[in-house]
């Protein structure tokens, strides 16, 4: 996993609490902004949306509101072991 700052940590910390068999990458982009990339069984049968479904239900809390860290999730990538 990569994380630069307290916010990238969080949103794999939120992700791995979902899905704990995921493995998580997270890179900053422009401020706010993040790319992930999640690894996880847990997305075996599932289409496209359901998988992104799945890791945007985790990270929620920290996009809700006028003072969330994260804006936007630039790029969102899900793949099945």
């Amino acid at each position: 996993m990569t994380a630069a700052d307290p916010v990238s940590e969080q949103l794999a910390e939120a992700i791995r609490a979902a899905l704990p068999d995921a493995v998580v990458e997270v890179r900053p982009q422009s401020p706010g902004h993040y790319a992930l990339r999640v690894v996880s069984a847990a997305f075996e049968g599932k289409g496209l949306l359901d998988k992104q479904r799945l890791v945007y239900a985790a990270i929620a809390p920290l996009m809700k509101g006028d003072a969330a860290p994260v804006h936007a999730i630039d790029h969102l990538e899900t793949q099945v072991p």
